[in-house]
């Protein structure tokens, strides 16, 4: 028997190029273009954001991330409390997950194929139903509001049910199905009409999810954990009681983790944090992603998946055509690799519980903060009308002007003089959230509690108020200026 072997092309063959090393240079590119940042997003993308970062006095153009650190093009170091809205769980750039993105691009992989299957995906749907063994499905998409999407399909198709429930003060993301569940009407102006069986109930509250519920006619309950959107928390029997009841009425239970999940509250889902909490779905994303290929992913009961994907001609009936890629699949493995082997959960728990009892001791000592609450690193810090005559005074002036601009008298100095990269958790909203990287060291959190005392203990003198809103005031004329 003859043995054959066939030779493999290199890429420079392939692709038509002599194997000389690429002139291409993005990193060239962009410090080059450095200086148009803005006047580019401006003219030919969002000049609306332009002006908000303007006007705030956020427009020093970060050149560099690493950890939690940013730099901007002066070359000063800033701890980012935002995380990119969580998704640099991880911190940017880490070199498990950029490892994994190369050792994917060198190993040239059959990357989509489409008529074939990924052993990446399969891999990583393996990994997150260890983590979920009451589960035993995983639908892969883009992000959370493309799995929220899937989600909402799924439940229609399992139960044969129109209906969709949300609570007020939700975010599920901003796509037609996800934004009939956003609890924020800013969201939704001018975008009507939207799904018309999503149906609104208050948050934490038994009562009204069962008069809901009663009419059968809700395919799924969608929930977070934790509220994003002001860092709302649950009593301690809410969730068991939302199981309960959705198992009573035929209604698929979904935890919308997007946000609180893979670690961010101090154990790996939020719902963990409860004994006994079994949703039918799951849905994860943002942290997922290590902060490099977008990634979302929808874990779910096998006997909802079938009703979906039930016969061989319905095999794609539902699906997307990045899903599953391997760079996206890879950087979920690393990511969640990391995440144990880094013992990031605990880190999460341990850190958060220190700037926890920080914040909590701050509000013993400073009237403005009305209430701290999160679990892990998801964090918010509430501020309300103060007792002293003075101060509440101002309070009510600045509320009057602008609903929500107090906390943004908080966050400007924050960034200012603190180098700390925070913002309030919602439209309006005077809670300001922190939501880091999940590996913050001892000196980030020094750093976080250092800053926050003296910008609070500052904002109860009533002349640094007035000067700050004179600041945000300057920055609004410069910002119609120069627009």
């Amino acid at each position: 028997m003859t043995n054959l072997s066939i030779a493999q092309p290199s890429v420079s063959a392939v692709h038509g190029g002599s194997g000389a090393a690429s002139p291409y240079d993005l990193a060239a590119m962009v410090a080059e273009r450095e200086n148009d940042r803005f006047s580019l997003h401006s003219k030919y993308m969002n000049e609306m954001w332009v002006r908000v970062l303007k006007t705030i006095g956020y427009d020093v153009g970060f050149t560099r991330g690493l950890g939690p650190y940013l730099w901007d093009r002066k070359g000063d170091q800033y701890l980012d409390l935002l995380s990119g809205w969580g998704v640099f769980a991880l911190g940017r750039n880490h070199p498990a997950v950029r490892e994994a993105l190369v050792s994917v691009i060198d190993g040239e992989f059959a990357n989509l194929v489409q008529l074939d299957v990924s052993t990446l995906a399969g891999i990583l749907a393996e990994k997150l139903i260890e983590r979920a063994p009451y589960l035993e499905k995983v639908f892969f998409a883009n992000s959370g509001a493309e799995s929220i999407e899937a989600a909402i399909k799924f439940a229609r198709a399992a139960t044969g049910r129109p209906g969709i429930l949300h609570c007020a003060h939700s975010f599920h993301g901003l796509t037609y199905g996800s934004l009939s569940m956003n609890g924020d009407e800013i969201f939704k102006k001018g975008f009507g009409p939207l799904l018309p069986n999503a149906q609104e109930i208050p948050f934490d509250d038994l009562a009204a999810l069962e008069k809901a519920l009663a009419s059968r006619e809700i395919a799924a309950f969608f929930v977070e954990p934790i509220q994003g959107k002001g860092v709302n928390m649950p009593s301690s029997d809410y969730l068991a009681g939302v199981q309960l009841l959705c198992r009573k009425y035929g209604t698929i239970f979904v935890a919308d983790e997007i946000q609180t999940g893979l670690g961010r509250t101090g154990a790996f889902f939020a719902i963990d944090h409860y004994k006994g909490i079994e949703p039918d779905m799951v849905v994860v994303a943002k942290a997922l992603s290590g902060g490099h290929v977008p990634v979302g992913a929808v874990l779910t009961r096998k006997w909802i998946f079938d009703k979906v994907f039930d016969r061989m001609d319905r095999a794609v009936v539902h699906g997307s055509t990045f899903s599953k890629n391997d760079l996206a699949m890879a950087a979920g493995v690393a990511t969640l690799d990391t995440i144990k082997n880094e013992r990031i959960v605990e880190n999460a728990a341990a850190k958060g519980e220190r700037l926890l009892a920080s914040f909590r001791e701050m509000a013993g000592r400073y009237e403005l903060v009305s209430d701290v609450r999160g679990k892990g690193l998801m964090i918010g810090v509430e501020f309300g009308q103060p007792k002293s005559l003075k101060l509440k005074a101002t309070w009510n002036l600045l509320e009057t002007a602008n609903s929500g601009l107090f906390g943004q008298l908080i966050c400007i100095p924050l960034f200012k003089d603190h180098k700390v990269l925070t913002q309030v958790a919602g439209h309006a909203n005077p809670t300001i959230k922190l939501l880091p990287a999940l590996t913050l060291n001892d000196s980030d959190c020094v750093w976080i509690e250092r800053s926050f005392d003296a910008v609070i203990a500052n904002a109860h003198n009533t002349s640094a108020v007035w000067s700050l809103g004179k600041t945000l005031a300057e920055h609004a004329i410069k910002a119609r200026m120069s627009g």
